[in-house]
């Protein structure tokens, strides 16, 4: 599975270049909030690191020895997230278990990120998406790699990149990353 979604995504985005391998750090972040991570969101980050992703979407690998670190943006995300006044922007509560919205991604734009964790391992993850300056959301019944794909061809899916990859999709490293 992991080649062919790395693949597609490759294809757009291109190579990746920082091919993570030690499951440590996922296997930290998934025990401290008592979930796992969907396969397809796992070998995307590990591909690519922590990236910003056409000038707009932030996507952030558990590694903690990184500037921008996953296991950091998601707990002080659901610290955020969880305050009363908060929740009525969402179509759920945040946090890990079954049902809930775990904030996976940001975008310079304004946008937050969610991954719905499914109510039961047979069902499949889906993504929301909050535009932070309004309290409308989106869902999407998608899993993430169909979203990533769908935002990278330039298609609606709240997080917009027409404007911002007029050549293209593309990325680069955040900064204390690889390079």
């Amino acid at each position: 599975m992991e080649k062919t979604v790395v693949a597609e995504i490759a294809e757009l985005l291109g190579e990746p270049r920082f091919h993570w391998t030690d499951p440590g750090p996922w296997e930290e972040m998934e025990r401290e909030f008592g979930m796992r991570f969907p396969d397809d969101f796992r070998a995307i980050v590990d591909a690519y690191g922590s990236i910003l992703v056409n000038d707009q979407l932030y996507l952030t690998h558990p590694a903690r020895h990184l500037l921008h670190s996953l296991h950091s943006h998601v707990r002080d995300d659901l610290e955020m997230w969880r305050e009363e006044d908060m929740a009525e922007f969402l179509p759920s509560p945040v946090g890990a278990g079954p049902g809930e919205l775990i904030p996976v991604a940001t975008c310079v734009t304004g946008e937050a990120v969610f991954l719905c964790v499914p109510d039961d391992a047979s069902a499949k993850w889906r993504v929301v998406v909050q535009e932070f300056d309004s309290p409308a959301w989106t869902l999407y019944e998608l899993t993430f790699r169909e979203w990533l794909l769908a935002y990278l061809k330039g298609r609606d899916v709240t997080v917009c990149v027409r404007d911002r990859a007029p050549d293209g999709p593309f990325y680069e490293f955040l900064p204390g990353g690889p390079e």
